[in-house]
C-alpha cells in the first residue's frame, strides 16, 4: 500500500482502472462546505493527466466545469489525449460519480522552449512579508482552509458582517500549503482557487456560491516551480462584475521573487 508523505499528494493520489482511467477517493482534508474544495478537484484532474504514459510536455492551461456536486467517496476519472502536435498535446478528462458526470476539463500541455520573452504585468508593491502577517484563524473554516497558511494584507474577510458594503472586492496574500510541501503544477492549479469568493468581501455576508468554470494559465516552467519550492507564493484576486447570479474572478499568483506562476478566471453562482 502506497504511503504518502503529505496530505495533498494523498488526496490527489490516483489508482490506474486500465486504459485511459483512474480511480481516486475523495479526502477530509480538502472538503469544503459542500463537497472538496474546488482547487483539489483541478489538481486531481490535472494529476490524470500528467501522470498518463501518454503524457508529453508540462501543463499550459487547463479548464474546470464543475457540472454537479461531488461526494464524499470514490471517484472515476478518464483521461484522453485527443490530440498530440509537435509543441502541444490537448487532453479531455471527466469526473464520474455513480455513472453521472461530476466535473469535465480541458488540458493543454506543451513541450517549451527557449524564445524572446518579455513580463507585461507587475506584482502588487508594498505587500509585507508573509513571516510579518499573522496566519488567518482556523476556528470554524471549513478543512481544506486549514490545509492552507494563508495571511492576508488586508483583512481577509470582514470580521463584522451585515455592514456596510465595500467597494471593491480586491485581496493580496501570501499562500503555501499546510505543512509545507514544494510548489509543483498540481498544487499550483489548486493554489489559483485558495481565494475566498469575492462576493463575501464586497457583500460582508456569507452567501450560497460554487464556482461554475474555472480557467488557469500556466507561465511558469518546471525549473521555476523547483525554484520556489516550498516557500510561501502572492497571491492576487478580485472580481469585475457581479450580476444576475453570476459572479467572475480574476486571480494571479507570483513567485516570492516576482515572477508570474499561474493566472486563473472563473466564473460563480451565487444565490441571495
Amino acid at each position: 500500500m502506497q504511503v504518502d508523505s503529505h496530505p495533498f499528494d494523498a488526496a490527489i493520489r490516483l489508482a490506474p482502472q486500465g486504459s485511459n482511467r483512474f480511480r481516486g477517493t475523495t479526502a477530509s482534508a480538502y472538503a469544503n462546505m459542500v463537497g472538496p474544495f474546488g482547487g483539489i478537484t483541478c489538481a486531481v484532474l490535472l494529476q490524470a493527466v500528467l501522470t498518463h504514459e501518454q503524457r508529453q510536455g508540462d501543463p499550459i492551461a487547463i479548464t474546470v466545469n464543475f457540472a454537479a456536486p461531488i461526494a464524499d467517496g470514490s471517484f472515476d476519472i478518464e483521461a484522453i489525449p485527443a490530440r498530440t502536435n509537435r509543441s502541444t498535446q490537448h487532453w479531455v478528462v471527466q469526473l464520474e460519480q455513480q455513472d453521472a458526470i461530476a466535473a469535465t476539463a480541458t488540458v493543454a500541455l506543451a513541450v517549451r522552449r527557449d524564445t524572446w520573452g518579455a513580463p507585461e504585468a507587475v506584482p502588487p508593491s508594498g505587500i509585507p512579508p508573509a513571516s510579518t502577517l499573522a496566519r488567518v484563524p482556523l476556528s470554524g473554516v471549513p478543512a481544506w482552509v486549514r490545509s492552507y497558511d494563508l495571511r492576508f494584507a488586508e483583512v481577509a474577510v470582514p470580521a463584522a458582517f451585515g455592514g456596510r458594503e465595500q467597494p471593491h472586492s480586491r485581496s493580496e496574500m501570501w499562500v503555501r500549503d499546510e505543512p509545507p510541501r514544494p510548489l509543483d503544477f498540481p498544487a499550483l492549479a489548486a493554489i489559483c482557487d485558495s481565494f475566498f469568493p469575492r462576493i463575501f468581501l464586497r457583500r460582508r455576508a456569507f452567501v450560497p456560491v460554487g464556482t461554475v468554470s474555472l480557467t488557469t494559465f500556466f507561465h511558469a516552467d518546471a525549473a521555476m516551480l523547483s525554484r520556489q519550492s516550498d516557500r510561501h507564493v502572492l497571491g492576487v484576486a478580485r472580481a469585475m462584475n457581479f450580476r444576475n447570479g453570476f459572479f467572475d474572478q480574476s486571480a494571479e499568483i507570483w513567485s516570492d521573487d516576482g515572477a508570474l506562476l499561474a493566472s486563473s478566471h472563473q466564473i460563480v453562482y451565487y444565490r441571495e
